[in-house]
């Protein structure tokens, strides 16, 4: 006997709600993932007339700034763009600079990092960084391996399309070893060969400076994001900052590709019965 039509699309709606429910609430079962693109630390320098290497320079303090206040937010997990794959093409002198004040942030904040239950973890492409950089890197990570408060990584000589050719790489490569088939190749599969596995999906990404555009930015793991776009330079950037673009976050609603479901009340079951 078949059920009426009315009762089935009401449990319908209702296993779809407890779908929706269910994967929202994994989401906020666990602290938050926030992705930041750290961009207009250029601008800021060019319009006080000063040179670029100081507009990064205030940039770092700006990343100490927000990962001192990303904890309070409920934020669990902070990914940011560091340095680019792109970023190569730049002069070779704010090359230079640029590693400089990463080797310079870890020298000054990693015992308070390691104090503070930081996990730092860098994510890209480690070949081509030179051996001092790759040094400070693996010192960074090793020391906080062990820490679980608050999670931070750094997106360093890295790219959205490269990580996702390199996962590819990787996937092909044990395909040709025999080590597994190309029909195992599901998107889960996939995800755990890229760079930033096996961290969560951002919840949210920021970019600053006003810019609309990920440039290259977690292209893969993006899918689902939230992205929200700041109209403040780089350097200027806070916890008010942050907490401002978590408030829009918190108004807005995750579907994950599911519909809300309609309220069905027991009078209109029994109606259609």
């Amino acid at each position: 006997m078949s059920r009426p039509r009315g009762v089935q699309q009401s449990r319908d709606s209702r296993a779809g709600a407890s779908a929706l429910s269910s994967v929202a609430g994994e989401a906020a079962g666990r602290g938050l993932h926030v992705a930041i693109i750290m961009d207009g630390n250029g601008r800021w320098a060019k319009e006080r007339g000063q040179p670029r290497a100081l507009g990064h320079r205030a940039g770092v303090a700006a990343l100490r700034r927000t990962v001192e206040g990303a904890p309070e937010l409920g934020i669990e997990r902070l990914t940011v763009f560091g340095f680019s794959t792109e970023n190569w093409n730049r002069p070779a002198r704010e090359i230079s600079e640029l590693m400089g004040l990463l080797k310079a942030y870890f020298r000054s904040d990693l015992a308070r990092l390691e104090r503070d239950g930081v996990k730092v973890r860098i994510v890209g492409r480690r070949t081509g960084l030179q051996p001092d950089i790759l040094d400070i890197v693996e010192q960074a990570e090793a020391r906080t391996a062990r820490n679980d408060r608050f999670h931070l990584q750094v997106a360093f000589n890295y790219g959205g399309q490269a990580d996702i050719v390199d996962a590819a790489r990787a996937f092909a490569l044990k395909v040709q070893a025999g080590l597994a088939a190309a029909e195992d190749l599901t998107e889960a599969l996939f995800e755990a060969h890229l760079s930033t596995a096996p961290a969560p999906a951002p919840d949210l990404i920021i970019r600053t400076s006003g810019e609309s555009r990920l440039s290259n930015f977690l292209l893969w793991e993006c899918a689902y994001a939230e992205l929200i776009f700041q109209p403040v330079y780089w350097p200027d950037y806070g916890p008010e900052h942050l907490k401002s673009a978590i408030e829009e976050f918190r108004r807005r609603e995750r579907r994950f590709g599911l519909v809300p479901a309609e309220p069905v009340s027991d009078d209109t079951i029994l109606a259609a019965g």
